[in-house]
């Protein structure tokens, strides 16, 4: 019994690294300066969180006010982020793959960790949203520069970017 639940773990795991980035935890302490000194979270905003993991990022932001909308994979870490956050009415958490969902209208920041082969896609993916909605969005890479692009500003291993549907109508 243990064998085939330890099994099951693994693969679970296992395929979100090749659909995405692999789980690695985020600090609270570096979120926090995150959303203060990179981008001002607060209760006018709404985080949309790609790869959302144990929810971290989700409870952070929900702290600060803003409302918290993750996709997550592994339906393992789908349970803990609502297990964990059962208790914050701003923080939702969907067993979604993530190029296959559209941004809620309401969206003003989206968070990433990709990986190096990903955040040229997912830069695409929000310019994309920002086009369809007709807004500004903001997007906040953890580690991970994207190719080409200059970032507005850069906290630690943070780098904000901004995207507008102006920027994809001159593309």
């Amino acid at each position: 019994m243990w064998v085939w639940l330890l099994a099951l773990v693994v693969v679970m795991f296992g395929f979100v690294v090749f659909r995405g980035a692999p789980y690695v935890p985020s600090r609270k302490r570096q979120l926090e300066v995150a959303f203060k000194e990179l981008y001002h979270l607060d209760d006018s905003d709404v985080l949309v969180d790609i790869g959302s993991g144990d929810g971290i990022v989700l409870r952070t932001a929900a702290e600060y006010g803003a409302k918290a909308i993750g996709y997550e994979l592994n339906p393992i870490l789908v349970l803990i982020t609502r297990i964990l956050s059962r208790h914050q009415s701003n923080v939702v958490v969907y067993l979604a793959d993530f190029w296959f969902v559209q941004l809620p209208a309401e969206t003003t920041v989206v968070y990433v960790f990709g990986e190096s082969r990903d955040i040229r896609k997912m830069a695409k993916k929000v310019q994309d949203e920002s086009i369809r909605l007709e807004k500004m969005l903001s997007l906040i890479s953890y580690g991970f520069q994207i190719p080409g692009q200059t970032p507005v500003k850069v906290v630690g291993a943070y780098f904000l970017y901004e995207f507008s549907p102006l920027q994809g109508s001159k593309a």
